[in-house]
C-alpha cells in the first residue's frame, strides 16, 4: 500500500506562479480527490507526482521516503489528454502498453482478455483507435493504466466522454481497486462523483490549497444549521415566526401535510427547535441540510477570488 504526502511543493513557469507551497496528505488505500477550476494548478501537481515535471521547491513521499524515477513503476496515471496510437490496433496497441509497464506479454495477454471480456469490448481487438468513440478510447486506456496492478493510481478526468452507464461501470471499479489496496488520486469538476467516491480532497485554487481534509468532515463545516421538518396534517407556521431564533425560509403543502425549511440563529441547537416544534403536531420527518460539494466548491472559489 502507498501513503503520499506532497510536501512544500510550489512550481513557476516564466512569470506565472503554477503551484504556491502546496501540502497534501494522501491516506493509504483511500480515494483522495484533487480538486479546482480551470488553471489552478492541479495538472502541475500531477505532473510533478508522476516525475514528468520537476518541482522548483519541496518533495513528493512515498510511504515516508522521497520518490524517485524508479518508483514511476508503481504508478498508474491516465492523463486528462488521451494517448492512444490512433493508427494501431487496440490489442497490439494493449499489449505494447502493458509490456512497456514490465508485464510480460503472456501475463499482459491473460489480463488483458479477462478485462475485455469483463467491459464487454472483446469485438475491439483488432480495430484500429481511430475508429472508436471517446468513451470507447477511454475504456482501452484505463485497462492499460491498471494492468500492472500499481499501488498507486491517478486518474484526471476519468469520467469525460463518458454515458452515465459506463461512468458508473468505472466508479464501480475505481471501488474495487481501492478495496483491493491501491491509493487512489483523482482530479474532476463532476462534484457528484467527488460525492459518491471521495473519502479525502484538497481544493486549490490559484496555485495554493484553499481547503482540504475529510470530504464528510468538510461537509459539517459548512452546514448553516437549516433543516427541512415534514409534518402530517397542516400546522399554523405562523406562530414559529414569534422564535426569534427561528427564520422560516419556506413552508409549503405536502402531499397530506406540511413542508417547513428552517434556520436556526444565536447559536440555537437542535434540541431548542425540536422542543418548540412538538407542539405543533406529529413530524413526519425532520432532516438536517448538509451542503454539497458543489456549493462548497464555489462558495470557496468565489471568495478567494473577491480576496485576490
Amino acid at each position: 500500500m502507498i501513503h503520499l504526502q506532497a510536501v512544500n511543493i510550489s512550481k513557476s513557469y516564466e512569470r506565472h506562479k503554477a503551484l504556491t507551497d502546496i501540502n497534501i496528505e494522501v491516506a493509504e488505500q483511500s480515494i483522495f480527490g484533487l480538486l479546482g477550476p480551470n488553471g489552478a494548478g492541479k495538472t502541475t501537481l500531477i505532473r510533478i507526482i508522476n516525475q514528468i515535471s520537476v518541482a522548483d521547491q519541496g518533495e513528493i513521499l512515498l510511504n515516508g521516503k522521497k520518490l524517485t524515477r524508479d518508483d514511476v513503476v508503481r504508478i498508474g496515471y491516465l492523463p486528462e489528454e488521451r494517448g492512444l496510437y490512433k493508427k494501431m490496433k487496440v490489442g497490439e496497441q494493449a499489449l505494447y502498453l502493458a509490456q512497456l509497464k514490465g508485464v510480460s506479454k503472456r501475463d499482459a495477454m491473460q489480463k488483458l482478455k479477462q478485462w475485455f471480456i469483463k467491459f464487454e469490448i472483446e469485438s475491439w481487438w483488432d480495430k484500429k483507435v481511430e475508429e472508436l468513440s471517446k468513451g470507447m478510447a477511454q475504456k482501452i486506456q484505463f485497462i492499460t493504466t491498471i494492468l500492472h496492478e500499481p499501488k498507486l493510481l491517478i486518474f484526471d478526468e476519468p469520467f469525460s466522454g463518458f454515458d452515465p452507464i459506463n461512468a458508473n461501470l468505472l466508479k464501480n471499479e475505481i471501488l474495487n481497486l481501492r478495496n483491493n489496496g491501491a491509493t487512489v488520486i483523482f482530479s474532476t469538476h463532476n462534484m457528484a462523483s467527488v460525492e459518491e467516491l471521495c473519502d479525502s480532497i484538497a481544493l486549490i485554487n490559484k496555485s495554493e490549497v484553499i481547503l482540504s481534509g475529510n470530504l464528510a468532515e468538510i461537509k459539517n463545516t459548512y452546514k448553516k444549521n437549516i433543516f427541512e421538518i415534514s409534518f402530517n396534517g397542516a400546522i399554523n407556521a405562523e406562530q414559529l415566526h414569534k422564535y426569534a431564533f427561528i427564520d422560516i425560509l419556506e413552508e409549503k403543502p405536502n402531499h397530506n401535510g406540511t413542508y417547513l425549511k428552517l434556520q436556526l440563529k444565536d447559536n440555537s441547537t437542535t434540541n431548542d427547535l425540536i422542543t418548540k416544534l412538538l407542539p405543533f403536531g406529529n413530524m413526519a420527518s425532520f432532516n438536517e441540510v448538509i451542503p454539497d460539494m458543489n456549493e462548497v466548491f464555489i462558495t470557496l472559489v468565489e471568495k478567494t477570488n473577491r480576496q485576490n
